[in-house]
């Protein structure tokens, strides 16, 4: 049996999926029943439970073959860092406590960095924590997500803009939740092998300039890019109600990756095989 943390999310839900469609059993670990309707309706076993609550998860966990463990952000937390390393500080000690057998992490590129990384650090922790407690764990270190775009559809849509905090020329790696889903899967499905490392890309790096070219070409009208600078990070993201904590660790992040900091390190590279433009195309609707 696996347990699947984040079951309705973008990626957790496609990781449930897909061992479903394998035949495996699954235990879909959820905050709300009503959202997991069609996970249940699958064959998969629902389980309330909120992340904090070690009691909870215990149980969730407890007899799993593997867990995928993924850590959901929080707009309004004070102090994210300090908070999210309690968080899973904790999380860590009940799966060492369970003794699963294999826990699979969702992390992040740059996941690798001790420091100016933005909440990326959060990641960093999470995979220094399961080191710590000597449980056999695969990080899936996943680049900048396709899915992010989708905060700026509105202005692509109506405007013709796709405002960015990234150079329009930068090539980065990013890669689909599904890609992600389906890595997490074959990780599981893999089993333990001590401590694995996968650094997750899509199938090509790109630049904001071919996503908005990618735009263009779907909607049949010019979409151009417009660089937004750092400067302005703190102030657009708090607008939408984020905390300032947040917003400024979101801000070290935009720097670190104009400066080049946020790169896999040389070792085991995946390539995810959906295509930009297929998963632009989703977002459209």
């Amino acid at each position: 049996m696996y347990v699947i943390t984040g079951a309705t999310g973008h990626t957790g839900s496609v990781a449930a999926e897909a061992l479903l469609r394998a035949g495996k059993r699954v235990r879909a670990l959820v905050r709300d029943a009503a959202k997991a309707e069609r996970l249940k309706a699958l064959g998969a076993e629902v389980f309330v439970a909120d992340l904090a609550d070690q009691a909870a998860l215990a149980r969730a966990v407890r007899g799993a073959e593997g867990v995928f463990l993924i850590s959901p952000p929080d707009l309004s937390a004070k102090d994210f860092i300090a908070e999210r390393k309690r968080l899973t500080q904790a999380q860590v000690d009940t799966l060492a406590a369970e003794r699963v057998p294999h826990v699979v992490l969702l992390s992040s590129i740059g996941a690798q960095l001790s420091a100016g990384t933005g909440p990326i650090l959060s990641t960093h922790h999470a995979e220094q924590q399961l080191r710590a407690a000597g449980l056999p764990a695969t990080f899936v270190r996943a680049a900048y997500f396709v899915e992010n775009w989708a905060g700026v559809l509105q202005a692509v849509k109506s405007d013709g803009v796709l405002p960015t905090f990234i150079a329009a020329n930068q090539r980065l790696p990013m890669v689909s939740t599904v890609d992600i889903g389906e890595t997490v899967v074959q990780a599981l499905l893999d089993g333990p092998r001590g401590v694995r490392v996968i650094e997750l890309s899509g199938p090509s790096e790109a630049t904001p300039n071919e996503v908005a070219a990618t735009f263009s070409r779907i909607l049949g009208k010019p979409v151009k890019v417009v660089e937004v600078p750092l400067a302005a990070v703190v102030s657009t993201f708090t607008s939408f109600g984020m905390s300032s904590n947040q917003a400024e660790l979101l801000r070290e992040m935009y720097e670190a990756l104009a400066q080049g900091k946020l790169e896999p390190e040389v070792g085991e590279h995946v390539r995810g095989t959906t295509p930009l433009e297929t998963t632009l195309r989703k977002l459209l609707g």
